[in-house]
């Protein structure tokens, strides 16, 4: 950033011409032919040009605060033994580790094979948090190297187990923990975080943890796996994130009971005092970080909604003047639904028909739950955009609990959500092989946390009226899954398509014929509405944005995916899945004047302007701030 001066000395004219020729042309953005040639150099002098491109790092350095073994107790910046020499020097820990430089290969070759080496995934979930607790740059290079492997051990289904154990493998604390007692002084909590500006921040209260219910503050294992994921697949820096548990207590007797449980031994706070205490961190969040992406996850059906609707809807600037809205996105509603939309659309394309095929769907979802309604209006969104009105577009479902299908008897005693899809040409506790016989469903989807219910009279029923049913047993984690994928195919004859919320494993046929299981998982949507966010400052996640998230995804597929039986992308392409969702969501954000730094001149370079903020894992020179070696 400095001006400088070259000196030739002692070269003859012709000499320095060339070397200042060579000069430009270096440092040019872009070092093509035509370029060269327009500067009056050709390819054949570039070549024989003393000067070359430098083959070393360019990665400019980070200025620190820290020093010495401050440095290594940072995982934000610690670098285990792969310290440069003149690093140690300069940031005081010469001594302080083993002289040997081991550099990132080795290490990240350590990691794995210590991962390969243990009895199950829930100690390698254990030992994986330990290196993040020690070295950020390594856990999520891991991450961004093995996503296929790694994913179901950072998340589920192994991180509901993990949830369930949080108390007894806590070493060290990550995030921020804000409780009823805190009622009055949040903002002054939420100061205490020491990164200034965080992009995404992932909230929960642990009410509703997968499918294992009320886990109080052992929820916390949602919202640290979710950021890792934020980070490897949507590319947010690791100290733009920050997770967050509301512990308003617990109604789950067992916690109470455990020695190890992190949070207050209280009744969980409902009603008016609950939401008083939601928007009073809300508040907190709006004032420290303004421009923040704030992701809902695993809040009970009774609040999700309500919360959800309060905040997106910004009925909370409405209500109290002078207050911003905040951009938020509850990942069970609106994530689970725009991820099972696209499942949908990239099955009918394999179908060999077109997503615009959604609107003739009939779609029978086991479980009316936040979830289960979510992905119905999600759907329902869909057929709408595709020309149906919203009673057509509800007609075409039936949402059923553990009593039976939601007709409208049962209206009064049902919400707002579930009684959008209130029928009444069903009886009131009809089973579920009867709802098949009588609604002849196209899609079958699973969000029920109830283990096996798609049995083999299920699965047969819905091969018989259809050629290719669709299947998707969606719940959460793996020991909660209507059906697995072995049964799913063997069942329908290898004939359906199917999708999971948790990964199963390939399915080899009586034939020889193997089936690839593609994962419904909500990872290839919502970091790259994060991502999106982040970069263009998003003020409202719309349901445009979503539905253009869901078409993303499906364009990402290749034919090679769509040739095994896919339906979704592979999981190692997540980064590239990320990115196309971003691009898509920030379009819409662009075209509406939802973001507060884009406008419709950047629409063209969207792709550069967004793949060029994306976070990539990498040791960064790091060099102490001016004044830090003074003593």
């Amino acid at each position: 950033g400095r001006p400088c001066a070259i000196f030739c000395h002692g070269s003859s004219r012709q000499a320095t011409m060339q070397c200042l020729r060579g000069l430009r042309a270096l440092a040019s953005p872009v070092r093509c032919t035509a370029t060269m040639q327009t500067r009056g150099m050709t390819k054949d002098q570039m070549d024989h040009s003393p000067l070359h491109p430098w083959s070393g790092s360019s990665m400019p350095p980070l200025r620190i605060t820290e020093m010495g073994s401050e440095i290594l107790q940072n995982p934000l910046y610690n670098k285990g033994t792969a310290f440069s020499y003149p690093e140690r020097d300069r940031l005081r820990i010469r001594g302080l580790i083993p002289p040997r430089r081991i550099g990132w290969d080795i290490q990240k070759e350590k990691v794995l094979k210590t991962l390969r080496s243990l009895s199950s995934d829930l100690s390698r979930n254990t030992y994986l948090a330990s290196v993040q607790d020690n070295n950020e740059t390594l856990f999520h290079a891991l991450l961004v190297d093995n996503m296929e492997y790694l994913a179901p051990i950072i998340y589920t289904p192994t991180v509901g187990e993990a949830c369930k154990q949080f108390g007894y493998r806590f070493r060290r604390p990550r995030g921020m923990y804000i409780s009823s007692e805190d009622k009055g002084h949040m903002h002054s909590i939420v100061a205490n975080w020491p990164q200034p500006r965080v992009q995404v921040i992932v909230v929960t209260d642990g009410s509703r943890i997968l499918g294992l219910g009320d886990l109080g503050a052992y929820g916390m294992g949602i919202p640290i796996g979710k950021l890792a994921l934020y980070c490897a697949a949507g590319g947010i820096a690791p100290h733009r994130v920050l997770p967050v548990q509301l512990d308003f207590g617990t109604d789950n007797e067992e916690l109470k009971k455990d020695p190890f449980y992190t949070g207050i031994l209280a009744p969980r706070v409902k009603g008016e005092a609950y939401f008083e205490l939601v928007d009073e961190f809300m508040d907190a969040i709006r004032h420290r970080f303004p421009n923040v992406f704030v992701q809902f996850e695993d809040f009970s059906s009774n609040v999700a909604y309500e919360i959800l609707r309060y905040y997106r809807d910004d009925l909370c600037s409405t209500r109290a003047q002078g207050r911003d809205p905040v951009c938020c996105f509850n990942d069970d509603i609106q994530g689970t639904g725009a991820v099972t939309l696209a499942g949908v659309m990239s099955g009918l394309v394999s179908k060999g028909e077109t997503p615009e095929a959604l609107s003739h769907q009939r779609i029978l979802v086991a479980g009316a739950g936040s979830a289960g309604c979510g992905v119905a209006m999600m759907l329902a969104q869909g057929m709408m955009k595709q020309g149906l009105t919203a009673d057509q577009a509800h007609a075409n479902f039936v949402l059923m609990d553990n009593i039976g299908p939601l007709t409208k008897s049962r209206a009064a005693s049902l919400n707002h959500q579930q009684s959008r899809f209130c029928r009444s040409d069903l009886k009131e506790g009809m089973s579920l092989v009867e709802v098949i016989k009588e609604f002849k469903p196209t899609l079958l989807l699973g969000l029920s946390a109830t283990a096996g219910i798609f049995t083999q009279e299920v699965c047969e029923e819905m091969l018989v009226h259809n050629e290719r049913p669709f299947i998707f047993p969606l719940s959460n984690p793996t020991a909660k899954a209507e059906v697995t994928a072995e049964n799913a195919f063997k069942w329908t004859k290898g004939q359906a398509i199917f999708a999971s919320g948790s990964p199963f494993g390939q399915v080899t046929m009586e034939d020889g014929t193997v089936k690839n299981p593609s994962q419904c998982n909500n990872m290839f949507l919502f970091p790259g509405i994060g991502l999106a966010a982040a970069v263009l400052n998003i003020k409202q996640i719309t349901d445009d944005m979503l539905y253009q998230a869901s078409i993303a995804v499906v364009n990402s597929l290749t034919q090679e995916d769509r040739d095994a039986g896919r339906v979704y992308p592979e999981v190692s392409k997540i980064r590239d899945v990320s990115l196309n969702v971003a691009v898509a969501v920030g379009k819409v954000a662009i075209q509406s004047g939802m973001s507060k730094l884009y406008g419709p001149e950047h629409a063209l370079h969207l792709r550069q302007i967004i793949g060029s903020k994306m976070y990539y894992p990498a040791y960064v020179p790091l060099v102490p701030r001016a004044g830090m070696h003074d003593n």
